[in-house]
């Protein structure tokens, strides 16, 4: 069966290109787009990549070769997903550097199938930050660092309840900023990436074939319990089970060496290495796709509510059972959810309150942040989502906790070089803190969506930036 492509992803410099006209022409509008020109100066593309412009295999062997990594054999299927195995990365690139020489010659054509029988292996979700911190591998181009998620977990479990989650390893949940690296042929099934976040990824060597399905169609890859995902859109479809599939109609680019692809919430897509490959890959999300992520969310939490129904009258405590089947399926719960946006509403306010009365872009992106975050409590209350026991952000000890100011500092920095603020300094003296808590003094926990919208309101009425 083949598919339909009726078109092709925009390609611009990222050299020429704003964060302003970035989040007005692409997050806002949800587009996919490709930039070129934002990893010239990545340490990735010096160490990474050999003199013939392949993947330095000896460079990983030789310095992280210990790590153990998750790494998908192409061939298999299980479930929904390439079957994973568990290898160290010397293992890994051992094995890639002998089917290279085994193949060497013999698939001349850009075909994505391999014939011959022999498993093609590809290192996936390898968290190559959190692992070797101290190497800096690559800088975030500011076009995606409003990224709420990474720089959340990077001071904070996204799981407060460390009990129920102790199968967590503090790796493997600890960020969503990954390193890939597949051989010729490697591939990703059709998928939408995970919380629906937005997902930038760059190649630091190689090339890829990237297939986006827009989210007008999602349904038509789907079965009719919307529960079933068509697996690979170059196989044999089953009409039956995927009925709408023939309807569909895809964009395609072809992402070069040095390019880095920007691909919206809600976007599936299917990807092919057409070469030797190395990525650097971000989930993340913003106000701009909060909205994305409640919705995927709240249907996730009914979709587990409804698979344990079963046991509601004999189960002790069948809303968190409910809680940590969602964490443990999604990734995050409701309780995580309401936790994660009162910290970052808090700190926003924070922020606001260091800055000098202004309607600069850095202020009004705080604006922004608080206003989505409102608007996705309200949708929060209207769903009775947060029920469970012991919720909640005691103001006082968290606008005293050096980890929390430290996580406001990151923040502060972050937004001062997007918007290329230089000249202001992120302070937090005392009075700041006196005045945050003085809007808030007649209730200082935070342990409701309620809760929370009403210490937007107030501080709103008061701020030098209020909402609009």
């Amino acid at each position: 069966m083949g598919i339909e492509i009726v078109g092709r992803i925009d390609k611009i410099n990222g050299k020429e290109l704003s964060y302003k006209d970035f989040a007005e022409r692409y997050l806002a509008k949800s587009q996919p787009v490709v930039i070129s020109d934002l990893t010239e100066d990545w340490r990735a593309r010096e160490d990474w990549v050999a003199e013939n412009g392949l993947p330095n295999l000896n460079f990983f062997a030789t310095h992280f070769g210990k790590s153990r990594v998750q790494v998908a054999d192409c061939d298999r299927r299980e479930y929904t997903d390439q079957k994973r195995l568990e290898m160290s990365v010397l293992d890994f690139v051992e094995q890639w550097a002998k089917d290279s020489v085994e193949d060497n010659g013999e698939n001349d054509d850009d075909d994505d199938d391999d014939d011959d029988g022999k498993s093609v292996l590809y290192l996936k979700d390898w968290h190559f930050v959190k692992e070797y911190p101290n190497y800096t591998a690559y800088k975030t181009p500011p076009l995606f660092s409003d990224d709420w998620l990474n720089i959340y977990l990077d001071h904070y479990q996204m799981h407060e309840d460390r009990e129920n989650f102790q199968k967590y390893d503090q790796i493997s949940c600890s960020d969503y900023r990954f390193v890939y690296m597949g051989g010729k042929g490697s591939w990703t099934p059709l998928h939408a990436d995970v919380f629906r976040s937005y997902s930038w990824s760059a190649n630091v060597c190689g090339r890829k074939r990237w297939l986006f399905l827009p989210p007008s169609q999602i349904h038509l890859v789907y079965d009719r319990y919307m529960k079933n995902c068509v697996y690979n859109i170059f196989e044999e479809v089953n009409e039956t089970k995927f009925p709408g599939f023939k309807e569909t109609t895809w964009l395609e680019c072809i992402q070069e060496s040095g390019d880095t692809i920007f691909v919206p919430s809600g976007w599936h897509h299917q990807v092919y290495n057409l070469e030797d490959t190395i990525s650097i890959n971000h989930n993340w999300l913003n106000a701009y796709n909060l909205a994305c992520v409640w919705d995927l969310l709240w249907k996730d939490y009914k979709d587990t509510e409804e698979s344990i129904e079963d046991i509601r009258d004999i189960s002790d405590d069948f809303e968190a059972l409910c809680q940590r089947n969602l964490a443990a399926n999604t990734g995050m719960n409701l309780n995580d959810f309401f936790i994660f946006m009162s910290r970052f509403a808090l700190g926003n306010m924070v922020l606001q309150e260091s800055l000098n009365p202004c309607s600069s872009a850095m202020a009004q992106n705080l604006v922004l942040n608080l206003s989505t975050i409102k608007k996705m409590m309200m949708k929060m209350i209207s769903a009775g989502g947060v029920t469970a026991k012991d919720v909640y952000l005691d103001l006082r000890e968290t606008l005293e906790d050096p980890q929390f100011l430290r996580f406001c500092r990151d923040m502060g920095r972050t937004y001062k070089m997007i918007h290329k603020e230089e000249d202001n300094k992120v302070l937090f003296p005392e009075e700041f803190l006196l005045k945050i808590m003085g809007f808030a003094d007649q209730k200082m926990q935070i342990c409701s969506p309620k809760d929370l919208v009403e210490m937007i309101d107030r501080y709103s009425t008061c701020s030098s930036n209020p909402l609009a």
